[in-house]
């Protein structure tokens, strides 16, 4: 790479907070941490999530390069990669004063990196922020910003739904999926199989149908059946293939998409109940306030008075799930011995954080809210014996830094698919009532 190609990317604090890893995503360029950047990534060490974390790690990862050179010149970030220094403050520059106050630490990071770019003559300097707000400022005094898209998948209308239908497969091979043993190789289905392990598939002939799903080590189509789940059962076909895969404890990792009433989250606790006897505890977590906590502050009360909007609608599916069975039912009374005795918790996320996920069955709602760090670091920290289930609407997004696709959950999907630990399904048709699914689909 030569002089006149190189670039230097100036990061703003949301990358970070977004990334702790991110310094190593600009391949030889160059990059600059404005000092404001360092000033609140020390508001943010404190605190058990994961952007906390982020920014002790950065700032460790940090420590183990300093040297004057951090400040003069720059450091190497490693073999084959650029530079990083930190960049101290300098008096807001006379082009931004008119238009932008300097008591805004967003403006400092601004003004950092146009000064950068006035030096290098406004070639090859670039804001790197997760802002939009921030980037549309720079745009309009001639800095070049960008988006973090490292971790960004696609096409969305192309991510992957776990499911396909297969047409004109010859009646004698459906009629074979209702035999015993299964004997059904892809290639009896299609000439040149492509199925992606655990993919579920409609298999039809004219009105003749059945459902599968292809287990890929043993190299067959497996049937699949709608499963009942501690009085729970599957309505349409999205959710036979979801309950199927929520079952299968050779999947340890499964992800549910689908708009708000098409049965995620009940599915989920559903079988974690019916499967409880192999799990030591059921974890369900769901992220609270992105970015920070700091907005629970404005609610009245204590910590639980704060956290219950957040965690009501999984209480709630819960309870749906015990009412299946009346009062006098082993099983209806079940669901509270596991709520008193803790095989059951039902937390914020960071509070299960640091928790040992050995043997457990643990589902985290609303994932999309995560970003794809938050979504490894959960994945990687899974022990023995422990099955994990996101959830999540791609298309409703409540983080102020994400969209449908940067956020953990199309990452995880995009990334996932075809590994033999790994099932997915989409759900698409709402089962909630059918005023929750006009409104879904028109409002």
């Amino acid at each position: 790479m030569t002089l006149q190609t190189r670039k230097i990317f100036v990061l703003d604090t949301n990358v970070i907070l977004h990334d702790s890893s991110c310094i190593y995503q600009f391949d030889a360029h160059d990059v600059v941490i404005p000092i404001t950047v360092l000033e609140e990534l020390d508001r943010f060490k404190r605190g058990k999530e994961i952007i906390n974390c982020n920014a002790r790690e950065f700032v460790r990862s940090l420590d183990a390069l300093t040297g004057e050179k951090l400040f003069n010149g720059g450091v190497a970030i490693g073999p084959g990669r650029g530079k990083i220094s930190i960049c101290l403050e300098r008096e807001l520059h006379e082009d931004l004063r008119e238009s932008f106050s300097g008591g805004k630490p967003d403006h400092h990071i601004l003004n950092t990196a146009y000064h950068l770019a006035e030096k290098h003559h406004f070639q090859g300097v670039v804001l790197v922020t997760k802002d939009v707000n921030l980037r549309m400022k720079a745009k309009s005094v001639g800095l070049m910003a960008e988006d973090y898209t490292t971790d960004r998948v696609g096409d969305i209308g192309e991510i992957y739904k776990g499911r396909r239908t297969v047409e004109a497969v010859p009646g004698a091979v459906i009629d074979r999926l209702f035999e015993e043993p299964f004997d059904i190789r892809p290639g009896d289905v299609v000439a040149q199989p492509d199925f992606h392990a655990n993919e579920f598939l409609i298999l039809r002939n004219g009105s003749k149908s059945g459902l599968g799903m292809f287990d890929r080590a043993a190299d067959k189509i497996r049937r699949v059946e709608n499963r009942v789940c501690f009085g729970i059962k599957g309505r349409n076909v999205e959710q036979f293939f979801a309950m199927n895969a929520l079952l299968d404890r050779n999947i340890p990792l499964v992800t549910l998409s689908g708009k708000a009433g098409t049965g995620k989250t009940l599915l989920a606790l559903a079988a974690a109940l019916e499967n409880k006897r192999y799990y030591r505890q059921i974890l369900i977590a769901r992220p609270t306030v992105p970015l920070s906590n700091r907005d629970l502050g404005y609610l009245p009360g204590d910590i639980n008075s704060k956290l219950d909007p957040y965690l009501q609608p999984l209480f709630d599916n819960l309870s749906v799930i015990q009412n299946q069975f009346p009062p006098e039912n082993p099983r209806h009374s079940a669901v509270r011995e596991y709520l008193d005795e803790e095989k059951i918790v039902i937390a914020p996320l960071s509070y299960i954080r640091g928790r040992s996920i050995v043997k457990a069955f643990f589902i985290v709602d609303e994932a999309q809210n995560l970003t794809p760090h938050e979504v490894k670091t959960i994945i990687t920290r899974a022990g023995e014996g422990t099955k994990i289930v996101f959830s999540g609407d791609i298309f409703q997004i409540d983080h102020p830094y994400l969209d449908s696709q940067t956020n953990g959950l199309s990452y995880l999907i995009e990334k996932m698919k075809g590994q033999p630990l790994y099932a997915h399904i989409n759900l698409e048709k709402g089962e909630r009532s059918e005023l929750s699914e006009l409104a879904s689909s028109l409002l």
